[in-house]
This record gives C-alpha cells, sequence and structure tokens, in this order.
C-alpha cells in the first residue's frame, strides 16, 4: 500500500495510466459523428454499445503486445468502475449492481469475440448489427459509416506504438 501511496505522489502509477487510457476510450465513444451519422442511439444503451466497442477495439490492440497485458487489466478495471458508478447513479442498489456488471462483463466478452472475428475477416456488419444497433437494423449509410469509422479506428491503433496507447493517446 506504502509503495502505491509513493507511485502515485511520485509519478504516474499504473491506475493513472488507466485512468487517462480509459478517459480517451470514453472521449472517442462520445464523439458525435457515431450518433449523427452512424445513427447509434444516443441512449444510455447505446453509449454503453459504443463504449464497449472502442474499449474492444483498444483491448484487441493491447493483447497483440504481451507487455501490455496489466495495462489491459486495469483498463478492464477502469470499465468495471465506471459502469459501477453509472449504475449507482441511475439507482441500483448494491445488491443488483453486481449483477449488472457480471452482465455488462458478459456482453463485453461477447462483443471482444465478435469484433476480433469481424475485423479479421474485414466484416463488422453482423457484429455491429448485434451488438451496436441492438435497437433495430440501423439505415445502411450508418452502417457503412460506423463500419468504416471502427476499421480506420483499428488502423490507427495497429500503427501506434504501445506506450503512446496507454498514454491514452488514441484520437
Amino acid at each position: 500500500m506504502r509503495l502505491s501511496f509513493l507511485s502515485r505522489l511520485f509519478g504516474r502509477g499504473e491506475d493513472d495510466v488507466a485512468l487517462a487510457l480509459y478517459d480517451s476510450v470514453v472521449a472517442q465513444a462520445r464523439l458525435p459523428h457515431w450518433y449523427e451519422t452512424g445513427g447509434v442511439p444516443d441512449t444510455i444503451d447505446g453509449r454503453f454499445d459504443m463504449i464497449a466497442a472502442v474499449l474492444s477495439l483498444v483491448l484487441l490492440r493491447l493483447e497483440r503486445d504481451p507487455s501490455a497485458a496489466t495495462a489491459s487489466a486495469r483498463l478492464t478495471e477502469r470499465f468495471v468502475s465506471d459502469m459501477d458508478g453509472q449504475l449507482r447513479e441511475s439507482g441500483v442498489g448494491d445488491i443488483g449492481v453486481g449483477k449488472h456488471i457480471g452482465k455488462m462483463m458478459g456482453m463485453l466478452g461477447g462483443r471482444l469475440g465478435a469484433y476480433r472475428d469481424g475485423l479479421a475477416a474485414r466484416a463488422l456488419g453482423s457484429a455491429l448489427e448485434r451488438n451496436l444497433y441492438r435497437a433495430g437494423p440501423p439505415a445502411p449509410a450508418a452502417l457503412a459509416h460506423t463500419e468504416d469509422a471502427l476499421f480506420a479506428f483499428d488502423a490507427r491503433l495497429a500503427a501506434l506504438p504501445t506506450p503512446t496507447i496507454l498514454a491514452g493517446d488514441i484520437a
């Protein structure tokens, strides 16, 4: 505990790095083009789905670098912490939070697999329809925009060195 306190006092600890990267993930997921041109519902569920999509791509990029395993775990912990706070803020009680978090983690895990497969096949459309447009099929132009933008984001992440990503410089 003392070492953790000192690392926070004198330098950026792992939690600070995870927070900076998570804040960047959320900022990317809240860009207006996802909701305006991409047709992602600007609702609590839609925002969760968009954060999960961007977070998935970042986690998939980090898994390609074994040295980023700890940072990836911390980033996931930040996601859980944020979702916990959001649930509590929206009125979910202590008993229900754990159940909701478990469901969200299962959803994130499913998205990681779906987006991993979609990126490999260069076809994210069906994964996006299932995971991002849960309310119903999007307009073809909206789906194409989101798919293209996520492929472009993935390409940017692939071109960035891991330390740059960990610093939160993913824009």
